[in-house]
């Protein structure tokens, strides 16, 4: 089993190569010689070094006090999660799984071999509590593929002990700078060690954003690094990972249509297919957690004497047990080929896009004209819905308003580095706009769960009053928000004036 250790760190580099003299950093009572280790790691990346684009490092590592398998994922500049695993001689399918959106199916090599002599310090408190371990490593580098050659280097690096204070870190690196010590200019061993043994190649890449199609192509790959980057999250159950990746993945379609002048639909559409399965797929449990929570707070709130029957329970066989971790179902959706054909699609996309003349004019008023487009739609919708009697069709059709209000605020993001403070204002209108609509919305689904429940409970000869009663509840709540919606929308209707 792999375990996941949270790391905050810095590296220093000095002419030296030495260690300062730390004992006089405050809070620290005693520096603690824990001796020297001597460390033999091989790095593992794809022959295009993906992973390492990305920032994260995989190796294999013998000696010192955790050998095995380690995979580092970027968090924040300077902290990284490690997770670990036993060594092995075949990399552990679990720490396969976690690349497995950067590496696709593309084998994973061997590219650099780092030996290091760790010559290692513990910083104290007055208590003999850990503040921080301080390493002088002497390295040697060796490519293994992709170029030839090797590197030598020292190091000092800082490591924070668990659940430390980070400003700790400042007041070390204070005392290191008096000693001549800087900052190290590679973000990793591996890093440097890369950098210093590849061939040299020619400056190049993408450079800034000049026409529509560049605008455009800017915010497509933004979105497809944040599904690729999120998907060691969403199987690690992080915190509202699944939710960030099914945003970005709606934000890709929505851009796909709304900016369909720039791109041709012909070659897009597929995708958007595509990438509206995928957004569905990572919806099938947030939408009923989301919903049961909304239920659940909506039965706390009820008087016990107003409960009858078995309410809380039918509510939580509803919602299924949570798992404490991704379920087996997304995890397939994520190792599944059609995923994967979709990361591949998304990177053939930008890498070679079916550009439309459009894409090559000055971005201000093509990008402009697609965001005032979609907020046409949005109006004539909005205004279908105010002319409709509260009911079935009503709410169809704020719905309907809701989805295109969404893809309007898209848009408007993809557009703000070329429009500026027009499209922020626009982006906080369609966020206002959708927020009161998703209320409505949620009420809706929140009406047709209850009836669902009531029939089963009725059926089990128990009391359906409560259902009734939340039901009642609910549909004063969709009431308020079609009541307010007329204020609001004239309120939000020049949104498109600036642009």
């Amino acid at each position: 089993m792999a375990d996941t250790k949270r790391e905050i760190e810095r590296k220093y580099e000095s002419d030296d190569s030495g260690l300062p003299d730390l004992t006089g950093v405050a809070g620290v009572e005693a520096v603690v010689d824990k001796g020297v280790a001597s460390l033999d790691a091989t790095y593992y990346d794809t022959a295009d070094e993906r992973l390492m684009a990305s920032s994260i490092t995989l190796r294999r590592r013998t000696g010192g006090s955790d050998a095995g398998w380690h995979l580092k994922l970027p968090v924040s500049e300077g902290v990284r999660d490690e997770i670990r695993a036993p060594l092995s001689d075949t990399l552990p399918d679990e720490l396969a799984a976690l690349v497995r959106s950067r590496t696709r199916n593309v084998e994973l090599l061997p590219v650099v071999r780092l030996r290091s002599d760790r010559d290692v310090r513990h910083l104290l408190d007055a208590d003999g509590q850990l503040l921080a371990e301080v390493s002088v490593d002497a390295v040697h580098a060796e490519r293994l593929s992709g170029g030839v050659g090797v590197a030598q280097w020292t190091e000092i690096e800082v490591e924070l002990a668990d659940d430390g204070d980070p400003a700790f870190l400042d007041k070390v690196e204070k005392r290191l700078h008096k000693a001549g010590v800087r900052r190290s200019g590679s973000s990793s061993k591996l890093a440097r060690a890369l950098a210093e043994t590849a061939p040299k190649q020619k400056a190049g890449g993408p450079g800034d954003p000049v026409t529509a199609g560049d605008h455009v192509l800017a915010y497509l790959r933004e979105q497809r690094d944040a599904i690729v980057a999120l998907d060691p999250a969403v199987r690690q159950d992080t915190e509202d990972s699944v939710h960030s990746m099914r945003v970005a993945t709606r934000r890709l379609r929505s851009t796909l249509k709304s900016y369909g002048k720039v791109l041709d639909r012909a070659v897009t559409d597929p995708i958007g297919d595509e990438l509206k399965w995928l957004a569905g797929e990572l919806g099938v449990d947030r939408d009923r957690e989301v919903l049961a929570e909304r239920l659940s707070t909506a039965l706390d709130e009820v008087p016990g004497t107003l409960v009858s029957g078995p309410v809380a329970e039918r509510l939580r066989v509803w919602a299924g047990d949570s798992p404490g971790g991704a379920s087996a179902r997304l995890i397939g959706v994520l190792d599944s080929h059609r995923h994967l054909a979709l990361l591949d699609a998304l990177d053939a996309l930008i890498a070679d896009p079916p550009l439309l003349k459009a894409a090559g004019k000055k971005p201000h008023k093509v990008i402009a004209k697609a965001v005032t487009k979609d907020f046409k739609k949005v109006s004539r919708l909005v205004g279908q819905a105010l002319e409709l009697e509260p009911g079935t069709e009503r709410d169809v059709a704020i719905h309907e308003a809701r989805k295109k209000t969404k893809r309007t605020r898209y848009a408007a993001e993809a557009a703000r580095p070329v429009l500026g403070k027009p499209a922020k204002s626009m982006v906080k209108s369609m966020k206002s706009l959708q927020n009161l609509l998703g209320e409505h919305q949620d009420s809706v689904m929140a009406r047709g769960t209850l009836r669902e429940l009531s029939a089963v409970a009725h059926a089990a000869g128990e009391s359906a009053f409560t259902y009734g009663l939340l039901y009642g509840r609910e549909e004063q709540r969709a009431a308020a928000v079609e009541a307010e919606l007329p204020g609001f929308w004239d309120d939000v209707k020049g949104a498109a004036d600036g642009l």
